[in-house]
C-alpha cells in the first residue's frame, strides 16, 4: 500500500449505504437500472471524497430489495420442480445463505466500481469485501414479529403464498414480504475487520446486515432473517471506535409528520429529542426507525462519535453540518 495518507490521520468513518437506495423497490427495468447507477456513482464519489480527506473508511450495505428477489428465485424454482416432479423434496437454502450471496454479488460490484474510480485518481487503496457473520439472540422477539421489508413492491396479494407476512413501511408505495430482524449482538468477524483496516484497506462488511448466526453448545448456526444494517453499522461504529457514522439512505434527512402537509426536515436532533419523537411514532418500524434507533445507540455509547443521516453524494456536507441530519448530545 504506497497510499499511506490514513496512517498521519486515524480517523476512520463507518459509511452505511441503503438497500433501497441502491436498488429501489418500487421501479423495474431500465428505470431502475438508471437510478441504481445514479446512486453507485454518489456513494463512491462520497467514498473518495472520505479518502481524499485522510478518513480511511468501512462501507457497509443493506440488501433487502436484492436478499427478496434471491428468495423469489428460490422459491419459483422449488415451485415448477413440485409441479415437473411427484417426488421433489424442497431444501430451501434459507435466508442467512441469502444474506451471505448478496454480500458477494453487491460487495463484488460495489469493491469493482470502487477500484476503478480509486485507479482513475491515482489512489493506491485496495477494496476488499469480506463475509461477515453476525451473532443474534434466539430468543429475539423479532422472530415472531417479523418487520424487515425485503423484495419488491407486491403488485397482487391474491398471488402471495399463505406463508408470508406482508407490511407496509413509509417509505414504501405498497405492500412488501417482511420477515424477522433481530438485533445484532456482536460482529464475530470483527478481528479480521480491524486487520484489514490497519493494513490500509477500505473494507465492505456487515453487508445485508451481516450473516445472522446464532450460538449454542455446538458453536455457530445460520437463522432465518435479515439483520437490520444500520443497527450493525453502529455496532461496528462503536465497536472500532470510528470518529464518523453516516446512514446514507434514499432521503435527504430525517422528516417529521413524514408524508403530511405538515411535513418539516429536521438538521439536527438532540438524544432526547430523537427518543421522544421515537415514543411519539414519528418513526415506524421497518423504515426510519431503525435508523433513529442505530444512531441512538452509537451516540449514547460513544458521545464523541459524530452520527448522522444523509443522501448519497451529501456526505462531506453532512459532516459539515450543512446537509442531512445530525445527532447531536
Amino acid at each position: 500500500m504506497r497510499d499511506v495518507s490514513w496512517r498521519s490521520s486515524p480517523r476512520l468513518a463507518v459509511y452505511a449505504v441503503g438497500g433501497n437506495a441502491l436498488s429501489d423497490p418500487a421501479l423495474k427495468g431500465a428505470e431502475a437500472r438508471s437510478a441504481a447507477e445514479a446512486v453507485m456513482h454518489d456513494v463512491l464519489e462520497d467514498v473518495v471524497d472520505l479518502l481524499e480527506a485522510g478518513i480511511r473508511v468501512v462501507i457497509t450495505h443493506g440488501n433487502g430489495p436484492q436478499v427478496g428477489e434471491l428468495l423469489l428465485m428460490e422459491e419459483s424454482l422449488f415451485e415448477r420442480r413440485r409441479v415437473e416432479s411427484s417426488n421433489f423434496t424442497p431444501q430451501p437454502l434459507g435466508l442467512d445463505n441469502w444474506v451471505a450471496a448478496t454480500q458477494g454479488t453487491l460487495g463484488h460490484e460495489i469493491a469493482t466500481n470502487l477500484d476503478n474510480i480509486l485507479q482513475a485518481r491515482g489512489r493506491h487503496e485496495q477494496v476488499v469485501t469480506l463475509l461477515t457473520r453476525v451473532e443474534v439472540d434466539a430468543n429475539d422477539s423479532a422472530f415472531s414479529q417479523p418487520t424487515k421489508p425485503i423484495g419488491p413492491i407486491i403488485d397482487n396479494l391474491d398471488e402471495v403464498p399463505n406463508n408470508w407476512k406482508i407490511g407496509i413501511t413509509d417509505v414504501d408505495v405498497g405492500p412488501r414480504r417482511v420477515v424477522a430482524s433481530p438485533k445484532p449482538i456482536s460482529i464475530i468477524d470483527s478481528d479480521a475487520i480491524e486487520a484489514l483496516i490497519s493494513a490500509g484497506a477500505v473494507v465492505l462488511c456487515a453487508g445485508g446486515g451481516g450473516i445472522p448466526v446464532i450460538s449454542h453448545n455446538r458453536g455457530i448456526q445460520g437463522v432465518e432473517a435479515v439483520i437490520d444494517k444500520d443497527r450493525v453499522s453502529a455496532l461496528l461504529a462503536v465497536s472500532l471506535n470510528a470518529d464518523f457514522l453516516f446512514i446514507s439512505t434514499a432521503v435527504d434527512s430525517v422528516k417529521l409528520d413524514f408524508g403530511s402537509a405538515n411535513e418539516s426536515k429536521i438538521s439536527t436532533m438532540s438524544i432526547s429529542e430523537a427518543t421522544q419523537y421515537l415514543e411519539e411514532g414519528q418513526f415506524p418500524e421497518g423504515s426510519m426507525g431503525p435508523k433513529i434507533e442505530a444512531m441512538l445507540f452509537a451516540k449514547q455509547k460513544n458521545p464523541e462519535l459524530s452520527v448522522s443521516l444523509c443522501q448519497p453524494g451529501d456526505v462531506i456536507e453532512a459532516m459539515r453540518g450543512a446537509a442531512g441530519t445530525t445527532i447531536t448530545q
